[in-house]
């Protein structure tokens, strides 16, 4: 029996670690992660954020030793990484879309960011520069004493977004940039072969963006003629109106605006007078507002619509008088509007 209890106690004493956990307590360097949506794209940077605690960083804990043996972390513990949804550029040179372990080599006047393949290392312990993805040199800045770590981002526009880093009293940033219109533009063909795809409003979506980004109209007029085919509209056949006349096909678009004007509704030529308006094609949106007055003659909408066009045209005397026509026509509940915009 001695035996066997033995052999029980030396096997517990190999068994007991293999379920054994380390306890999960506070880090000193607590986790951060910052995200940011460029257009349909995405920046991540996921960092450990260690303190400044009273020591000097730059140059101290941070030695300028051109990245011998090897660069800083970027952070602290496990590798910072940045991942970038979609190709891009970053400072203007070509990068993958991926998840990059992220270091830099630091010096008294340029440093060196590195975005590593590998990204699931501790730290710059076992970087391995035959890995790198891409290399840039910024010039860091002075800026504001921060006691902690800090990734974020700053001169967000819909194409591009600047990351920056700050820690102590330094600072550094570079640009990502995407190729928005290429991104949607792929993303727009994936969808178009789901659900979207089935009906006509989709393909006119998707006209739509190629057409107000005015680039691709020769693909743009394939699916406008698919979401006419399924179910022609007067907001169909002006988009495609407009592809024609972007490609010089100037008696075709003709043609096409006529028919849509033939076929409008009231609201449809209102609605197509805003959004040119909202384009700042102000002597256009006025030859819509004054036909929709002409087959709509007692319709307050239409006149107090001609008026919003001529005020944006400086005419205000005569947007006054289709304002007061306006209001002669229009409901009890539209009238103290009115009234106050002529006023």
């Amino acid at each position: 029996m001695k035996p066997f209890i033995n052999y029980l106690i030396l096997s517990l004493f190999w068994i007991i670690p293999l379920f054994a956990q380390s306890l999960e307590l506070p880090r000193l360097s607590t986790k951060a992660e910052v995200t940011q949506q460029i257009g349909l794209s995405k920046v991540a940077i996921n960092y450990s954020r260690p303190g400044v605690k009273g020591r000097k960083i730059w140059g101290g804990l941070v030695p300028y030793n051109n990245g011998i043996p090897f660069p800083w972390r970027a952070g602290a513990n496990e590798n910072t990484t940045i991942e970038i949804s979609d190709d891009a550029e970053i400072n203007g040179k070509f990068i993958k879309a991926g998840v990059y372990g992220f270091h830099i080599i630091p010096s008294e006047t340029e440093w060196i960011l590195i975005f590593n393949n590998h990204n699931k290392s501790w730290g710059s312990f076992f970087y391995d520069e035959t890995f790198d993805a891409l290399r840039v040199k910024v010039i860091p800045s002075q800026n504001e004493f921060t006691e902690w770590l800090e990734y974020g981002f700053e001169d967000i526009t819909s194409s591009s977004v600047t990351v920056y880093m700050k820690w102590e009293k330094l600072k550094i940033n570079f640009k990502i940039s995407f190729d928005e219109n290429e991104i949607v533009l792929k993303n727009i063909r994936e969808q178009l072969l789901s659900l979207p795809g089935f009906g006509w409003e989709g393909p006119m979506e998707a006209a739509a963006f190629c057409l107000n980004n005015n680039f691709n109209y020769d693909e743009a007029l394939e699916w406008i003629d698919v979401s006419i085919n399924r179910n022609p509209t007067f907001q169909n056949k002006i988009i495609k109106a407009e592809l024609l006349l972007k490609i010089g096909e100037i008696e075709k678009s003709d043609k096409v605006r006529k028919e849509a004007f033939e076929n409008s509704s009231e609201k449809e030529l209102n609605d197509y007078g805003y959004e040119l308006l909202n384009k700042n094609n102000i002597d256009e949106a006025l030859e819509i507002f004054k036909m929709n007055i002409s087959r709509h003659p007692n319709s307050w909408n239409c006149y107090d619509s001609y008026g919003d066009a001529l005020t944006r045209a400086g005419k205000n005397d005569e947007a006054i008088k289709n304002y007061k026509k306006a209001l002669e026509l229009a409901p009890e509940n539209k009238k103290e509007r009115i009234r106050k915009t002529i006023k």
